[in-house]
């Protein structure tokens, strides 16, 4: 499959569906799915759906599947009103990470996935936050591989604590920390202009930012996030302008959202986040326009 986030598509998904039953796969098939997060995330729901579910084994290629989309049992694909609408819990009975394709990534990629680390230590972690502060991590650093599996436990305890993502407050919605302003920024774009670290990476200065604005963190916070995010070479500011009506509209369409409302991840402090709905619309333009939306 083509790599990029148009390729998690009904029309992508239907031509997966089309070749496990050309190829007679029976339901004790084993699909393996190598490559980044978009393959992650819609050969697995291709594993969920094709005859009501066959198991599938995650062999992430990237930073981003390493530490997030392969850990956790979420697959989906996208739909023009927004991202990863469609889709089905359904674990892989195994993940296998290999540093070595880390090599072979772009330093565009690496630093995508990086932007997923960095969440990890600002929504639970605060030694990792700080960690990542003081020395800015790349493909060959000795500390990578525990840093990987940090990452992994992180996310298998929240997930093991609310597996269906029913948690009226907290539970596994952490996990989108900066997801909400960074999938409106895709979605705005097409999902051209900004890999998908890349708009998590704004997001995450635009999460610190709310949490400004709700007297939660102080102006030096928010500039410890920003100073680790662009360290590890990732925007924190739109590279150009964007409507903010558009923005705000994609906002809505988030899978997170419930009845009362846009729920967005803020932070408490720098290690420890929350859900909070109900925000005034007003902030949350005030932040946007901050990040370079007009």
């Amino acid at each position: 499959m083509s790599a990029g986030e148009r390729t998690k598509s009904l029309e992508t998904y239907g031509k997966v569906l089309d070749f496990l039953a050309a190829n007679r796969v029976n339901r004790q098939g084993l699909l393996w799915v190598v490559g980044g997060g978009v393959v992650g995330d819609l050969g697995g729901f291709a594993a969920a759906s094709y005859l009501r579910g066959i198991q599938y084994v995650q062999v992430p290629t990237t930073l981003l599947a390493m530490v997030d989309s392969s850990v956790g049992g979420k697959t989906g694909i996208n739909l023009s009103a927004g991202k990863n609408l469609v889709g089905a819990f359904h674990h892989p009975c195994a993940v296998f990470i290999g540093r070595e394709f880390l090599q072979t990534l772009p330093a565009r990629e690496f630093a995508a996935g990086m932007a997923e680390v960095i969440k990890y230590g600002l929504l639970a972690d605060a030694a990792l936050f700080t960690q990542l502060e003081q020395k800015p991590l790349d493909a060959r650093s000795a500390e990578l591989p525990a840093v990987i599996r940090r990452c992994c436990q992180l996310k298998a305890d929240i997930v093991r604590a609310d597996e269906f993502e029913l948690a009226a407050e907290g539970g596994r919605a952490l996990l989108n920390l900066g997801h909400t302003f960074g999938h409106a920024i895709e979605q705005v774009t097409s999902y051209t202009t900004y890999l998908h670290g890349e708009g998590v990476a704004i997001g995450l200065a635009g999460a610190a930012r709310l949490s400004h604005k709700l007297g939660l963190l102080t102006a030096a916070d928010i500039e410890r996030v920003e100073r680790t995010v662009a360290a590890h070479q990732l925007p924190v500011r739109l590279r150009g302008p964007l409507p903010l009506a558009e923005l705000q509209t994609a906002t809505t369409r988030d899978k997170k959202n419930r009845a009362d409302g846009v729920r967005f991840v803020i932070l408490n402090s720098l290690g420890q986040a929350a859900t909070r709905s109900g925000i005034a619309p007003g902030l949350v333009e005030a932040v946007w326009r901050e990040l370079g939306a007009t």
